[in-house]
């Protein structure tokens, strides 16, 4: 299956709640997750917060072209127990 993201919610700090098409819905925390160049900048929470949807990709992005795979953080989401 192709995974892709269909709604993202801040949470708070670096926590995304992301619902998927594959009725997956769940928290995922990127705080440790920002490394390298690309995702550094996002260590700052106004920059972090500036997250969105992608309407093609379907996935999350940023002002500055970082994004995260959907598989990948299909893969980590936390569901709530």
């Amino acid at each position: 299956m192709i995974y892709h993201i269909v709604d993202a919610q801040y949470v708070g700090n670096y926590t995304i709640h992301l619902k998927f098409n594959d009725g997956l819905e769940g928290d995922v925390d990127l705080k440790n997750e920002l490394e390298g160049v690309v995702f550094a900048p996002l260590k700052e929470l106004a920059e972090f917060k500036k997250f969105k949807v992608h309407p093609e990709l379907r996935t999350l992005v940023w002002p500055n072209d970082a994004d995260f795979a959907p598989e990948f953080l299909h893969g980590i989401v936390q569901i709530p127990a």
